[in-house]
């Protein structure tokens, strides 16, 4: 079972080795890159109908690679049988053309590629889970987080169900699998009706495929359409983009689309939340700037944060500079208002490994500087206002702010284009503990003097939903203001189903 520190204490030191805390602990602290600081759940894609699925299916994970890096996976259907392959590490590194086109052959498939936020980070956990049951073979293919998961699995557990996995989403296969859920004759619908929490899902069996979205919209999930007719369905429209398909509506919240030889078939196994819960740190952060997302266009949303950014906290300085690459729509909003000139001065190196766990000041500063090269020639004896998509642990953020003080900035006016994110999420993003996130119970002023910056500043949550389409109501903001629209009765970490595992050598 992993155990984890408190990032910081109520001085914002970090703990040391021994669990003690103070200024020199707080130069030992682990840090975590970019990727960790904001790590999103997973992103699906589904296809029905075409000789290539498995093909099809990996160009729409690759597509999607940004909603998880751990691991990848796809399940084909050929009409009687499932077959699936998946592995650690991205699309790119699980697959390979020969086994699309032999191993992975059939008319239809479901893909993912993870990152975890129930679970570790291991292979019996990465998805879609393929499973055999009464009914016949199953894949499953998860995006969001059930609270209700780890009392479903107790009960199961009690009862003697057997679990090859520690992620939430094997769960939903023993529901499925449940004798008086098999009865019933359209069994899909009393399942889901068990689940609480952020669910997108996609499930294949031989004959169909089924793609479902939990009452809130907490999670996206779309449906497009090929140039060739055939149906299928994404986490993010970028997804359809890269096939060329066409962007039909999405997955409404409480609804099953059924796809299989005779069509797409609508049904409902709930109504609609009367508050939706869209989660608004999918246009922050996770979705891909050329997706839409709940209706609107991500690149423009977060321009618009910029803009509205530049008016709220308006500060002299000789340019905008972005970091990279989340922040960089909201940087061209902040630049167009405040009428100051948008300038890059930070090139992100993408070859870099996703994470690095880092002891000490000294690999600190190499860690950044191998994911981050500052341009001294544009940022020396510069008045420089950067502007990020958000700050989570903090840790990551610092070491870029002094990265680009050493390369001579002579002020640095950070400016964050999303309220202080002081809560947890229970519904998909990986920051579950109030004491890892910089925000809880510190002040502007604290977080900046932590930061090592001149001025600091976060969108306020009013400015920020004023951006939405929607009414404010129809947006989750749990994270920012401690307000979760799904009831959180029994809290659990990343690692409620961490136990000793059996290892076979």
């Amino acid at each position: 079972m992993a155990v984890r520190l408190p990032l910081f204490d109520e001085r914002g030191n970090a703990p040391s080795p021994s669990g003690g805390h103070g200024p020199v602990a707080a130069e030992l602290e682990t840090v975590l890159l970019d990727e960790y600081e904001k790590k999103e759940k997973c992103g699906l894609f589904g296809v029905w109908g075409t000789k290539d699925a498995s093909q099809i299916c990996y160009q729409g994970l690759f597509a999607q690679q940004h909603r998880g890096q751990e691991s990848a996976g796809i399940v084909v259907s050929d009409g009687t049988t499932l077959n699936g392959h998946a592995g650690m590490g991205l699309v790119s590194q699980v697959f390979n053309p020969r086994m699309l086109r032999e191993e992975l052959a059939g008319h239809a498939g479901i893909g993912h590629v993870r990152y975890s936020t129930t679970g570790s980070s291991k292979l019996c956990n990465a998805q879609p889970l393929l499973r055999q049951y009464l009914m016949g073979p199953v894949a499953v293919a998860h995006n969001g987080n059930l609270i209700n998961a780890q009392l479903l699995r107790q009960q199961y557990e009690e009862h003697g169900h057997i679990f090859q996995s520690t992620t939430d989403t094997e769960i939903i296969v023993h529901l499925l699998a449940k004798p008086t859920h098999v009865e019933k004759h359209d069994p899909l619908p009393h399942v889901l009706k068990h689940l609480q929490g952020a669910f997108s899902l996609l499930f294949l069996f031989p004959n169909r495929m089924e793609a479902c979205r939990d009452p809130w919209g907490i999670r996206p999930l779309v449906l497009g359409k090929t140039a060739q007719g055939h149906w299928c369905v994404a986490s993010e429209t970028c997804a359809f983009d890269s096939l060329d398909a066409e962007f039909v509506r999405e997955i409404e919240p409480g609804e099953i689309v059924r796809i299989d030889d005779h069509g797409l078939h609508s049904r409902r196994f709930d109504k609609p939340a009367p508050e939706r819960a869209h989660c608004v740190f999918e246009h922050v952060y996770f979705a891909n700037p050329a997706s839409k997302v709940f209706g609107q266009n991500v690149h423009l949303v977060r321009e618009a944060m910029g803009r509205e950014l530049a008016r709220q906290s308006p500060v002299p300085a000789d340019f905008i500079m972005p970091m990279p690459d989340s922040g960089r729509s909201a940087a061209l909003g902040y630049a167009k208002e405040s009428a100051i000139p948008f300038e890059e001065g930070i090139v992100p190196n993408r070859f870099v490994g996703r994470t690095f766990i880092l002891p000490g000041q000294a690999a600190r500063d190499r860690a950044v500087a191998m994911k981050l090269n500052i341009i001294p020639d544009v940022v020396k004896d510069q008045r420089i206002v950067i502007v990020e998509d958000s700050v989570v642990r903090g840790t990551t953020t610092r070491s870029k702010m002094r990265a680009i003080r050493r390369a001579g900035a002579k002020e640095i006016h950070l400016r964050v284009s999303c309220p202080p994110i002081r809560h947890p999420c229970f519904y998909g993003i990986d920051f579950p503990t109030s004491e890892e996130l910089i925000a809880h119970n510190r002040t502007v002023d604290q977080i900046r003097d932590f930061l090592e910056v001149d001025t600091l500043a976060y969108l306020g949550i009013d400015r920020m939903l004023a951006c939405m389409k929607l009414p404010p109501e129809e947006y989750c903001t749990a994270c920012w203001s401690g307000k979760y629209k799904v009831p959180i009765d029994q809290p659990q970490s990343k690692f409620s189903f961490e136990r000793d595992q059996l290892r076979m050598f």
